[in-house]
This record gives structure tokens, sequence and C-alpha cells, in this order.
């Protein structure tokens, strides 16, 4: 027997619980087994009641702009004392960071070298 409040439920939902509950008492399901598997399919297919749309909740601008500067803030603190070029900084960057810096330095075959190769090629042609 299906418990709770049926109200959150949208009325397309509704109806197909209602659709789904005269299939099964056609074929002979009781009444109330029938409404439990009818509201137990739409939840499944559906997730159950009435749930926000995916823009339910948007961030306003000004936090968006506070969030960007905070991001950039801690950005420059992890850089702080270490020049680009340094050891440790290469170390922390990804391999595509890597290449990119080596194409732009027209370093050859850098796409088939390993981050400590391309580290290494990069230190050199410093």
């Amino acid at each position: 027997m299906p418990r709770g409040s049926k109200a959150k439920y949208t009325a397309e939902q509704k109806r197909k619980a209602a659709h789904i509950e005269d299939s099964y008492e056609q074929k002979g399901v009781p009444k109330d087994e029938a409404e439990a598997r009818a509201w137990a399919t739409v939840n499944k297919q559906s997730g159950g009641g009435e749930k926000t749309g995916g823009s339910g909740h948007r961030k306003p601008a000004s936090a968006k702009s506070e969030d960007r500067k905070e991001s950039a803030r801690r950005a420059a603190v992890s850089r702080e004392g270490r020049s680009r070029d340094s050891k440790a900084s290469r170390e922390v960057q990804t391999v595509d960071s890597l290449r990119k810096e080596a194409r732009e330095r027209k370093i050859p075959g850098r796409s088939t070298m390993r981050k400590d190769e391309l580290i290494a090629a990069l230190r050199k042609a410093s």
C-alpha cells in the first residue's frame, strides 16, 4: 500500500500512476497492490515528487565575481616565491601545460615526451 502524500507529484506523474494502476488491475492484481506498484514505477522513473528545475539555484553575479577574486588570490599565494621557470613550478604543472610551453619554445619531439623529459627539455631551452 502506498504511503505518504501525493501532493508533491506533478499532474503528469499522477496520470502516469493512474494509467499503470489501471493496467495492473486489468491483469488481475488487487487494487491496493496495483496502486503500490504504480507509484513505485513512477518513483523509479522520475525520482519521486516534484523537483526544482536545473536552474533553481543560481549565484548572483556579485557572488561569482567574489569567487573569482578569491580563486585568483589563492592561486597567487600558491605561486608566491616561485618563478614560472622554477623546478617546483614545473613539477606541479600538467603534461598538457608543459607541452604547450614546449610548443611555444618550438622544442622538437615534444608530443612523444613524458613529463620528466618535457621538464628537462624546457630547462635546457631556458
